[in-house]
C-alpha cells in the first residue's frame, strides 16, 4: 500500500477523524462520509479522559497535542464515591493525575478543524457498501457511486460496514442508563455532589452518575438492571413518566441523591449493548473497522474512545505501509486481541458497580487503586 491509497471513511467520530488526519499527514487521499448535516447537528456527549499511552500519544502523532492541552481540563479527576443514603464514604482530589479530561464535542472540533477542508462530506446517507473482485469498494451514497482502495467502518455501534466482515450483533447488556444534563449554577446541589470530577451513588443494582464537563455544564445518569424488553417502553416514554419511573426505582434513596432525577435535566434513555468479548473475523481485503464498530464495549472501563484513537494510529500505519493488505490483517488481530483485554475490565467494571452488593466493591477497588498510584478512569458517556 502507499499513501496514494484512496480511502473512505464511514462515521466521523473522533477515531474516524483521527485515521483521517493521520493519513492526511502521510499524504493520503481521504473521504469521510458523515451522517450528520454539520458539525453541531447533535450533541456529542460528555466529558472524556484520555490516556497517555494511547489517546494523549494519537493526539501528539497527530501534531495536536497543544491544542489537546489548551482545551483538556486536568482539574477535573476527582472522584468520589456515596452509598444510598448520601453518606460520602470516598472523595479523592485527582488533579494531579495524568488523564485530563476533554469534552467530546472539543475533540472532535480539534480533529475536524486539522483536516484539509472539503475532507467530510456533512450529511452523507450511505446506501450500498460493494467489495468488488479487484478488493476495490462501491460506495453509495445519497444516490451516487463512488470507488475507493479501502473502506473503514469508524461508525459506531450499530455500523453499516460491520455485517460485510461478520454477523455479529452487538448484546444489551442488562443495563439501561438515562441521561441528564444539569447547569453547575442552576442545579447547585448537583454542583455540590459532584465536586472536583465526577461522582458516584451506588446502591443494589442501581448507581447514580454525575460528572463535571466544561463551559459550567454536569452530565449526569441514572442506571439500573431491567430485561431488554422492559428497557424498550422507557425509550418511548414521554420525560415526566420515564423519571417517575426513576423515582419509584430509587425510592429507598437518599433525597440528596435522587434529586439528580429532574424532568427538567432529562436527555435520553441509553440500553448499553455490547459486542461479544473477544470475537473477531476474517479479514476481507479493502474493508476494516475501528473504535466502537469493532469493539464495541459497555462505558465502565473508560476506554472506548482512547481504544478508538489507538486503533487509527495503528490502522495509519498499517494503509500507509508497503505490506498490502497483510498489514491491515495485522493490524486487525492485534487491535481485536488489545480490544479484548479492555472489554474484560469493562464488564468487570459494569458488574460491580450494578451488582446486588452495594456500594462495598467500588469502594475496595477505588481504595485499592490509590493505594497503587493507579486511578480508576471514567466511565466515558453512553
Amino acid at each position: 500500500m502507499t499513501n496514494r491509497l484512496r480511502v473512505a471513511i464511514v462515521g466521523g467520530g473522533p477515531g474516524g477523524l483521527m485515521l483521517a488526519r493521520l493519513l492526511q499527514r502521510r499524504g493520503g487521499d481521504v473521504t469521510v462520509f458523515e451522517r450528520d448535516a454539520h458539525a453541531g447537528e447533535r450533541p456529542q456527549g460528555g466529558s472524556l479522559d484520555l490516556h497517555a499511552e494511547t489517546g494523549q500519544r494519537a493526539m501528539r502523532l497527530a501534531g495536536l497535542e497543544a491544542a489537546f492541552q489548551a482545551a483538556a481540563r486536568p482539574e477535573d479527576q476527582g472522584d468520589r464515591i456515596y452509598d444510598e443514603h448520601g453518606t460520602l464514604l470516598f472523595d479523592r482530589d485527582g488533579a494531579n493525575d495524568d488523564r485530563p479530561e476533554i469534552d467530546r464535542t472539543a475533540l472532535r472540533q480539534i480533529l475536524l478543524d486539522a483536516l484539509n477542508p472539503g475532507t467530510v462530506r456533512w450529511g452523507s446517507r450511505i446506501g450500498k457498501i460493494t467489495p468488488l473482485s479487484s478488493s476495490e469498494v462501491d460506495v453509495n451514497n445519497n444516490g451516487a457511486t463512488e470507488r475507493f482502495d479501502a473502506v473503514v467502518g469508524a461508525d459506531g455501534a450499530w455500523s453499516r460496514v460491520r455485517p460485510l466482515l461478520t454477523g455479529t450483533a452487538p448484546r444489551y447488556e442488562g443495563v439501561t442508563m438515562v441521561e441528564f444534563g444539569y447547569g453547575a449554577v442552576t442545579h447547585l446541589h448537583v454542583d455540590a455532589l459532584v465536586g472536583g470530577g465526577k461522582m458516584f451513588a451506588v446502591g443494589d443494582n442501581r448507581v447514580l452518575i454525575a460528572q463535571r464537563n466544561g463551559h459550567g455544564h454536569i452530565r449526569g445518569y441514572a442506571g439500573l438492571r431491567m430485561p431488554e424488553a422492559a428497557a424498550r417502553p422507557w425509550m418511548a416514554t414521554a420525560p415526566d413518566g420515564v423519571c417517575a419511573m426513576l423515582r419509584e426505582a430509587f425510592a429507598a434513596w437518599a433525597p440528596s441523591l435522587t434529586a439528580l432525577i429532574d424532568v427538567k435535566a432529562f436527555i435520553a434513555v441509553r440500553p448499553l449493548y455490547a459486542l461479544p468479548i473477544g470475537h473477531g473475523w476474517t479479514s476481507r481485503a479493502g474493508l476494516t473497522l475501528l473504535g466502537d464498530a469493532a469493539h464495541l464495549m459497555s462505558p465502565f472501563s473508560g476506554e472506548g474512545v482512547n481504544l478508538a484513537l489507538a486503533d487509527a494510529v495503528d490502522l495509519a500505519d498499517a494503509l500507509a505501509s508497503d505490506h498490502g493488505w497483510g498489514a491491515v490483517e495485522d493490524y486487525e488481530a492485534a487491535m481485536l486481541a488489545r480490544a479484548a483485554i479492555a472489554a474484560e475490565g469493562a464488564s468487570a467494571g459494569l458488574n460491580s458497580v450494578l451488582s446486588p452488593h452495594g456500594v462495598d466493591a467500588v469502594l475496595d477497588h477505588y481504595r485499592e487503586r490509590v493505594a497503587a498510584r493507579s486511578y480508576p478512569t471514567t466511565p466515558e458517556n453512553t
